[in-house]
């Protein structure tokens, strides 16, 4: 069973940083690329980030570049979100999501496999 399985998140302050995971089983990780997308509540879900499969290219929605770094380790079967500098504004369910290629952000729905979800939260 193809499976996307997410890890990391939690309750940060404003300024503070965290690492979320995403973990393939079932399929192997270096055909594929991988997107980051968010959902806040009452909000649209927002394209974040996304890597090539051959970690060739990356890229990053504007409101989070220069915070956020994507990254991937096929050996683990693994991508990374690092997140720095997290604000309020970032706080919302983190999702990653898998395909043969980076799709726009609105074509969101063009992904076939799909993380559990994790919780990010930026408070004081």
């Amino acid at each position: 069973q193809l499976q996307l399985v997410q890890s990391g998140g939690g309750l940060v302050q404003p300024g503070g940083s965290l690492t979320l995971s995403c973990t393939t089983t079932g399929f192997t990780l270096k055909s594929y690329a991988i997107a980051w997308f968010r959902q806040a509540p009452g909000k649209e879900r927002e394209g974040v980030s996304c890597i090539s499969h051959e970690n060739k290219e990356s890229d990053y929605a504007d409101s989070v570049k220069g915070r956020f770094t994507i990254s991937r380790d096929n050996t683990k079967n693994t991508v990374y979100l690092q997140m720095n500098d997290l604000q309020p504004g970032d706080t919302a369910v983190y999702y990653c999501a898998a395909d043969l290629a980076c799709f726009d952000y609105h074509e969101s729905d063009l992904y076939d496999y799909w993380g559990q979800g994790t919780q990010v939260t930026v408070s004081s």
